[in-house]
């Protein structure tokens, strides 16, 4: 059995995953922001099983960092992250916002967070091989503008997660190449569609779907063997926006990530 990080889990899709995957016999190492929720739901998941839970507000590099330390020290077998924490669009109307270390807040807790946590794990998951990384995309994508990548000019919310689920979706791919022979799998999903979460509703969305509808995607790139730098709808292998599959697109988008995650 899998000893498996998930980012976002006391809530929404997070919480649905990590409840099937200790029903499972996983070890679930549930990250949430809320240090209440996260013992509240550490206490639930541990009546069906295995779990631990590790606090972080994702908006903080500083604490993005600090969290993979914690989890490699406390967990150095760990061989499973999901990254599936998010912000949304936002409330209609609601402005640009900002991180606790001055990033747009879409790109930092969608894009930023994630690409620094995996980085930070990165150690730990090459030894437990096989490995898998799992980003929780989605369909919603544009490409981001390498011109203005904070997005000061003309925001927008949706759009900045747009471009935030467009760089993660690009990051996926150039893993997948880059940990390629290693032993290390990387792939991206579009759970499914306007899932019925606080997020969703928040933007003024009916919900079309459930957290259940979003759930097998997850599981099965967790815990199953498909490959590496794919993206998946749901289930089923898909393409996502062709701007995130070249290569120049690829390269400017690290150069980027780099010098705004520079500790």
């Amino acid at each position: 059995m899998s000893t498996i990080l998930i980012t976002g889990a006391t809530s929404g899709l997070g919480r649905h995953v990590a409840f099937e995957l200790v029903r499972s016999g996983h070890l679930v190492l549930a990250h949430g922001r809320d240090a209440g929720r996260t013992r509240s739901l550490v206490a639930e998941l541990r009546t069906e099983g295995e779990a631990e839970g590790f606090v972080a507000d994702l908006a903080s590099l500083t604490e993005v960092r600090e969290l993979g330390a914690r989890v490699a020290d406390a967990r150095p077998e760990l061989d499973v992250l999901i990254n599936n924490a998010g912000v949304g669009a936002g409330s209609p109307g609601t402005g640009r916002e900002v991180s606790a270390d001055g990033h747009e807040l879409r790109l930092a807790v969608n894009y930023l967070a994630p690409v620094v946590l995996t980085r930070s794990l990165l150690p730990v998951l090459r030894a437990n091989t096989p490995a898998r990384i799992v980003n929780v995309g989605s369909a919603g994508q544009e490409p981001v503008d390498f011109d203005d990548p904070e997005f000061t000019r003309g925001y927008a919310g949706f759009a900045a997660y747009r471009r935030a689920k467009f760089a993660l979706a690009a990051h996926t791919f150039a893993l997948a190449e880059e940990l390629a022979g290693t032993g290390v799998a990387v792939n991206a999903l579009h759970p499914a569609t306007f899932m019925d979460t606080a997020m969703v509703r928040e933007g003024g969305v009916a919900p079309w779907s459930t957290v259940s509808d979003g759930a097998p995607g997850v599981l099965a790139l967790a815990t199953g063997d498909l490959g590496t730098g794919g993206w998946f709808d749901g289930t089923r292998p898909a393409r996502a926006h062709e701007g995130t599959y070249y290569k120049e697109t690829q390269k400017r988008l690290r150069a980027v990530t780099d010098q705004l995650t520079a500790a």
